[in-house]
């Protein structure tokens, strides 16, 4: 969940006694192997599939001396075991960030690649915000570790394509009484909501029994108690990470994987689509990469608007929202208002079919593809819809509309 200002209630975390009644959920190491579950993640293969190995990366003798310590720890615990599979991925290394040192990974690219993928949904993020209402509510946000033992190998490692759905579908097992009550849930993450203290005590009793019950565990390090709001739903509005915003500001060499990090924030960019076309044209099939000044051009735009990004309202479904929707030369623009404050831009770039649209027709599409990508927030509320385009007033009034 985003990074945000957080303001800390007079209740520390450490200090707070329901925390304290359960210090086997917050481990300083796992007790061992996770517990045989109702449904063990296993790796199903697309029909036909050979086996794939990969030769190992080449470390640095700092490295290789690493490997071996946490591959002997491992072995110890009985988290790995040796094997003789015809099967193989390369191990490398990447920096904890909250609390240094390497933390081991596998390279499973190719292994993912034949793995028959597990359509189970995760939740859109605000959409599990929307019905939670920051106004005097207590918080408590939790991350868990990754626990789920995989048939006929030992433990889960990081980077398994299926592991994000499976832990979400066994998150959502494990709390299902509790959703959309006083709990919201993104794969490893919990959020914790109440409307007092005394409620917020109980709610996060009953998640961290929850959590004993089924031998989960939480690093208490990652974990935020007692807060007068959280870093997902701040009082203030939603903002964009500042540690992502540096990511792309250091981007030397444009490629696709810019496109991919900046979209995740393009409803807080104002005609996204329109600035980023330059670059997503590369991006089509049988295109031609080249690299020109108008590409350079949308590609110091989109950093430049990423540091300016404003910060978005919390949407609040009691109250009616104000929907502005334009046409312009490439692509349509919509802006989701509430209170005279921004709730999300979004924008949308002409198919081949829709340039040729008459402009009446283009302004009337406008409107329509706004209605459709926040349907979830206007559907049974009030709206009020905004065009500068005159002639759309008549369209309820007009007794023939063309097939368009």
């Amino acid at each position: 969940m985003g990074e945000a200002y957080v303001e800390r209630w007079e209740l520390g975390g450490s200090t707070t006694p329901v925390v304290c009644e359960f210090p086997d959920v917050f481990p300083e190491e796992f007790p061992g192997l996770p517990p045989d579950r109702d449904v063990e993640f296993k790796i199903d293969l697309i029909l036909g599939t050979a086996p794939v190995s990969r030769r190992p990366y080449r470390m640095a003798p700092d490295e290789l001396k690493e490997l071996k310590t946490q591959l002997q720890e491992q072995l110890d615990k009985g988290f790995i075991r040796p094997s003789s599979s015809p099967w193989g991925c390369p191990a490398l290394f990447v920096e904890k960030k909250d609390q240094g040192g390497k933390r081991l990974c596998l390279d499973y690219r190719p292994l993912n690649a034949v793995t028959v993928k597990n359509k189970y949904p995760l939740p859109h993020i605000d959409i599990l915000l929307l019905s939670n209402k920051n106004q005097g509510r207590r918080y408590t946000q939790n991350s868990l570790l990754h626990q789920i033992r995989l048939v006929r190998i030992s433990s889960h490692v990081f980077g398994l394509t299926n592991a994000p759905a499976f832990f979400m579908y066994m998150m959502n097992s494990v709390f299902m009484n509790e959703l959309d009550k006083f709990i919201v849930v993104f794969i490893d993450d919990i959020l914790v909501y109440s409307k007092n203290e005394e409620e917020h005590e109980e709610h996060l009793r009953t998640v961290l029994t929850r959590l004993r019950e089924h031998q989960l565990y939480a690093k208490f390090s990652k974990c935020a108690f007692w807060l007068r709001e959280a870093t997902s739903c701040p009082k203030k509005g939603v903002a964009v990470d500042p540690s992502k915003v540096e990511d792309v500001l250091n981007w030397k060499q444009p490629e696709t994987s810019f496109l991919g990090l900046a979209g995740y924030y393009r409803r807080f960019i104002k005609d996204f689509s329109k600035t980023a076309k330059p670059m997503t044209s590369l991006t089509k099939k049988k295109s031609k990469y080249s690299w020109s000044p108008n590409c350079e051009e949308a590609f110091q735009s989109l950093k430049r608007s990423l540091t300016t990004a404003p910060v978005l309202a919390q949407p609040d479904v009691t109250k009616p929202f104000d929907v502005y929707c334009d046409a312009f030369g490439n692509g349509l623009g919509c802006v989701l208002m509430q209170e005279g404050r921004v709730v999300t831009y979004a924008s949308h770039q002409l198919r081949k079919h829709e340039a040729n649209y008459l402009t009446h027709d283009l302004e009337l599409a406008a409107v329509v593809y706004a209605l459709k990508i926040w349907r979830h927030y206007l559907l049974g509320n009030t709206c009020h819809l905004y065009t500068d385009h005159k002639s759309l007033k008549y369209i309820l009034t007009q007794p023939e509309l063309n097939m368009r």
